[in-house]
């Protein structure tokens, strides 16, 4: 309606000029024009000119999270179920309705915050990790990983970026084993595991409570024993990326900012129970000794020679739990218990030194003249590979921020080993203090911890728009 006020000449002019510069800059302005419309930017966002992280909140929200423990600072102690547990989901549940998300909770406490992307009929793209923690450990394990998702949603948010796939941050339920001794409860779930939901029916803590009275005092199973509503089908997400803490030295020793894992290390558990006689310290004579003490000291030996054998530095074995019954300085033990854990990118060789500990478990009672009462594989997983689509794309991202970044394998298995199972898998690793974790020592600096955020949110774009 304007154009009738300009004189024909200048008119004329006007749509000259609007016709060279559309032509000089036509993919620009077709772009703009497309996202002027939308809504929606059609590319990534400039890395280096609008991926801004609030360094300042992050440490902050990482500090407060700290103090929901039951352990003073500088250590962290959040078991599953627990109060302290109930006060940080609660605190992460804000902070995701902080950032736009939609959050929800499924049975057993998974807490799922999802920005909606313009395409929403497609399959989401997951982020996030776990925030329980054992007893006196440290407060980047896990946590980075889901404050850091939060905080790379915020960063995609203020870059003005808009997903095409809906982005989602997990919280996922009791990664640690400590509480019920099993360890990535909730994505076992989400995997579909049916065997751990069998089992759940009867497993109780140290305490003597059960899985599910100690769900419902948190608000969780809602007085229902059947938590096949958990599951995921395979191909319910994308992609999945975990952002974490190395939890070894390797990054910070090669100075390097990045680690992007290729496969994660298969675990395996076992628990081991020797009964012998037992009797008085000083009256028993030592030929005379049945010692269920002296069998597991030997078979934790045992363990390290069979994982030394396998000639491999991925094949690893810690007996992490040697309990002595009755406990006395003057009682020679009547029973023993062990629980070991060993693991290895390679799921033959570690399968290996398992059934070495089961034969040697048994000559070393029959040697002692005790009794192997048990020998029980709590779980035996198979290794899992990152996808080479999400790699590469963790890769350029790096290569785009311009971030020094090595290929590399996980030790340590984590939540990502299980949503393998459901989708193509990936991590991000980032430098820690001498590579300390489940400790209070455990040290994560702000810098590090924003490279990862923003290798992250890259990455995400990526996935995204795929």
């Amino acid at each position: 309606m304007f154009l009738k006020f300009f004189p024909t000449p200048l008119l004329f002019l006007l749509l000259c000029s609007l016709s060279a510069i559309l032509a000089e800059n036509d993919a620009d302005a077709t772009r703009s024009t497309m996202e002027q419309f939308s809504g929606y930017p059609t590319q990534e966002p400039d890395s280096d000119s609008s991926f801004s992280v609030d360094t300042q909140g992050l440490q902050k929200q990482i500090d407060e999270l700290s103090r929901f423990s039951d352990t003073p600072s500088p250590s962290v102690t959040r078991i599953l179920y627990s109060k302290m547990d109930v006060f940080a989901r609660r605190y992460i549940k804000n902070l995701m309705g902080l950032s736009g998300l939609s959050v929800r909770e499924d049975a057993v406490g998974n807490i799922f915050g999802q920005w909606e992307g313009y395409e929403p009929e497609l399959t989401a793209v997951a982020t996030g990790s776990h925030i329980d923690a054992i007893p006196y450990s440290g407060k980047y394990d896990g946590v980075v990983g889901v404050l850091g998702a939060i905080e790379a949603i915020n960063v995609l948010r203020r870059s003005g970026f808009k997903p095409r796939r809906s982005l989602e941050v997990i919280l996922f339920t009791s990664e640690e084993p400590t509480r019920f001794g099993i360890s990535c409860l909730g994505s076992r779930l989400l995997a579909g595991n049916e065997a751990l939901m069998k089992s759940l029916e009867t497993v109780v803590d140290s305490q003597n409570i059960s899985f599910f009275d100690a769900a419902r005092a948190a608000g969780y199973a809602n007085d229902e024993e059947d938590l096949s509503s958990v599951f995921l089908k395979k191909g319910s997400y994308s992609a999945f990326v975990e952002l974490h803490i190395e939890q070894g030295p390797i990054l910070e020793e090669e100075g390097i900012s990045i680690g992007i894992v290729t496969a994660i290390a298969a675990p395996a558990s076992i628990k081991v129970d020797f009964e012998g006689n037992g009797g008085h310290a000083g009256a028993v004579l030592m030929p005379n000794r049945n010692d269920a003490g002296l069998a597991a000291a030997e078979l934790a030996l045992a363990v390290e020679k069979h994982v030394l054998e396998s000639g491999s530095i991925d094949t690893v074995g810690t007996v992490g739990i040697l309990d002595l019954h009755p406990g006395a300085i003057n009682s020679i033990p009547s029973k023993s218990h062990l629980e070991i854990d060993t693991r290895d990118i390679n799921e033959m060789r570690r399968n290996t030194v398992i059934e070495k500990t089961h034969q040697s478990a048994i000559t070393i009672a029959k040697n002692r003249g005790v009794r192997l009462s048990e020998f029980k594989i709590i779980n035996q997983d198979p290794p899992a590979l990152s996808d080479k689509s999400i790699t590469k794309a963790m890769e350029a991202a790096s290569q785009e921020l311009n971030l020094s970044h090595k290929l590399m394998i996980s030790r340590a298995y984590h939540d990502s080993l299980f949503m393998a199972r459901i989708s193509p898998m990936g991590m991000i690793f980032i430098p820690c203090y001498k590579g300390y974790s489940h400790k209070p020592e455990e040290y994560a600096s702000i810098e590090d911890i924003a490279n990862g955020v923003k290798v992250l949110a890259l990455t995400l774009t990526k996935l995204s728009l795929y």
